[in-house]
């Protein structure tokens, strides 16, 4: 079974149980979720992204990328523990020679904090501004096991590392009708999504490569 099959985004309780959403997606690598809700009358997106870092001391990160498909223009969310505490910062992944902390992304985000979650795992919380009138994003996500002077250090290189990238289907693509009038059969998808309520639903999550190399410091 794989990864994302093994996973339930509609059953996992969150730590900061006040935090409400209208989907969740099961992502397809890493074991992560993220759980979302898309304000059209607002152009902002409230996330909650599930994952556990590859050990006890290690990082995650969830970024979306308004440039591209890849790392290199990515906007990114990541979650590290400095000094005993865990924390959540910005980073603009400008480039494959390094990563750059920053006080403000390229849109912005409110309501930003992380917390521990079950088994491990780091629940990051955000709102984002996103493009008015926005179908769908590019995502991508990562964790790693080291962390240095407070800096996300090289994560592996496994094919769940590498295939840890997607789009997020915000608007839901309309079901064309059959020749005969009558709404054509719903299309079958691999990658689950939900709602509080436990209703089934399917992400639309086109699936790629996400190599992150850089000199000393890998997102």
């Amino acid at each position: 079974m794989s990864p994302a099959c093994s996973l339930n985004c509609t059953s996992e309780k969150l730590p900061d149980s006040k935090k409400k959403f209208a989907k969740c997606a099961v992502l397809p690598t890493l074991n992560a979720t993220l759980h979302y809700t898309y304000d059209t009358s607002n152009s902002s997106l409230s996330v909650a992204f599930v994952a556990a870092p590859a050990a006890s001391e290690g990082w995650t990160a969830w970024a979306i990328n308004p440039t591209g498909t890849g790392m290199l223009g990515a906007q990114a969310l990541l979650a590290l523990k400095s000094k005993g505490s865990l924390l959540v910062k910005k980073y603009n992944l400008s480039s494959y020679a390094s990563i750059q902390e920053v006080d403000k992304l390229a849109f912005d985000v409110w309501d930003l904090k992380v917390e521990s979650g079950t088994s491990g795992k780091y629940v990051i919380y955000a709102s984002l501004k996103v493009p008015d009138r926005v179908e769908k994003l590019n995502q991508v996500w990562q964790v790693g096991a080291n962390v240095t002077n407070g800096q996300p250090q090289k994560h592996e290189m496994t094919n769940e590392n590498l295939g840890s990238k997607a789009e997020l289907q915000l608007v839901e693509k309309e079901t064309a009708a059959s020749p005969n009038g009558s709404p054509a059969p719903a299309p079958t998808a691999g990658t689950g999504t939900g709602t509080n309520s436990g209703s089934r639903r399917f992400a639309d999550l086109s699936l790629g490569g996400f190599a992150l190399i850089v000199a000393s410091i890998v997102f």
